[in-house]
């Protein structure tokens, strides 16, 4: 249920009242009896609070063993790119041999 912020047009006084969407606004000033307007409410910020509110909280227990297979996969191609490719070196010795 939210809470709607009231203003009274004739003496200006402001309140907060907690109520249904569907229950009628109110019309009279509770101080004076002048007519009310309802003001746009600042609102709250939204609290998560507990597990299952993040995309990583319903993941598998096979999506997580997936994810680490490939890091893994990753990271050797990683290694094996920064290590020189011994083909390609024994090749540059036989033709380096032949000049």
């Amino acid at each position: 249920m939210p809470t709607y912020e009231y203003e009274c047009k004739d003496c200006g006084h402001s309140f907060e009242l907690f109520q249904s969407m569907t229950e009628i606004r109110m019309e009279k000033c509770p101080q004076c009896g002048g007519i009310l307007r309802r003001l746009i409410g600042k609102g709250t910020g939204i609290i998560f609070k507990g597990s299952g509110f993040y995309a990583t909280d319903y993941r598998s227990s096979d999506y997580h063993k997936k994810a680490k297979e490939e890091a893994g996969k990753v990271e050797k191609k990683k290694d094996e790119k920064s290590a020189p490719n011994s083909k390609s070196e024994s090749k540059k010795k036989k033709d380096e041999g032949k000049n």
